[in-house]
């Protein structure tokens, strides 16, 4: 399986924090050298590649100018299904989930899922779809550790689970059309259920038979001039909405996430 390429300090350290065993390789450039001990100590002693290169080489190891002075080479997590009865064990944590309809742009699950962290939301589900975008580099770079943070969890059959998520969670989906202004939405509340929060893809939105199992339907109002937020926007506004009134952990002291 290609390994995963983290470019810049956040990324890379929210890597050692969550699973330092998965970092194969280390590069940085000499301005970075300094913060670097801990790291360096680390892979020296699981007898793992580090070192100083210069800028040259470190843009060629990152394929990018945007390596922000570090590059790890990591292994790419290995994403699972929920388990039988998991859904039972996160709403007893009380926190929400994150649902992901086919969104096809690296970048914006990369930015929903720094989104996702600052608001301490821990797991999130995705499709697996030939639509949906995967946390590869790109992802990560734009996460800056965001995805370190956030469970992945992907699902054959995205219909399937949605559908046993009212029994556990309260559904709440985004519609254009037909979606209720949020301005006018309470943040959604119901005894016993956290939120369940899904968002479609940037040019289609919802699946109509996704739409058809929420509960509630919003939309964020705005000038008219354009139809939409580009999705990653969108869900900090949606996120900061469902997050009102409820105390925001620190998922970063958690056990690190499985690969």
């Amino acid at each position: 399986m290609r390994p995963v390429t983290l470019c810049g300090f956040k990324a890379v350290a929210a890597a050692f924090a969550r699973r330092p065993k998965c970092v194969q390789r280390l590069f940085f450039d000499a301005p970075t050298a300094p913060k670097t001990g801990e790291f360096c100590k680390w892979l020296a002693q699981e007898r793992r590649v580090y070192r100083q290169v210069p800028p040259e080489e470190l843009e060629r190891i990152a394929g990018s100018v945007h390596h922000g002075g570090i590059v790890a080479v990591t292994e790419r997590p290995v994403l699972r299904a929920p388990r039988f009865g998991e859904l039972a064990e996160w709403q007893k944590l009380g926190e929400p989930l994150l649902v992901l309809d086919r969104i096809g742009n690296p970048h914006n699950l990369g930015a929903i899922a720094r989104t996702a962290a600052f608001f301490g939301i821990p797991r999130m589900i995705i499709a697996k779809h030939p639509l949906q975008a995967q946390p590869n580099d790109a992802a990560y770079r734009v996460a800056e550790g965001g995805l370190e943070q956030v469970q992945i969890f992907e699902v054959v059959d995205l219909l399937q689970i949605v559908k046993q998520l009212p029994k556990h969670f309260l559904v709440v989906g985004t519609s254009v059309h037909r979606g209720k202004d949020l301005e006018n939405a309470k943040p959604p509340r119901a005894p016993g259920r956290p939120v369940a929060l899904i968002l479609g893809n940037e040019e289609t939105g919802l699946d109509p038979k996704l739409e058809g199992q929420c509960e509630l339907l919003v939309r964020i109002p705005g000038s008219g001039l354009v139809e939409s937020l580009n999705v990653s926007a969108a869900s900090a506004i949606l996120l900061h909405w469902i997050s009102a009134g409820r105390p925001l952990k620190n998922i970063a002291t958690r056990a690190p996430a499985e690969t």
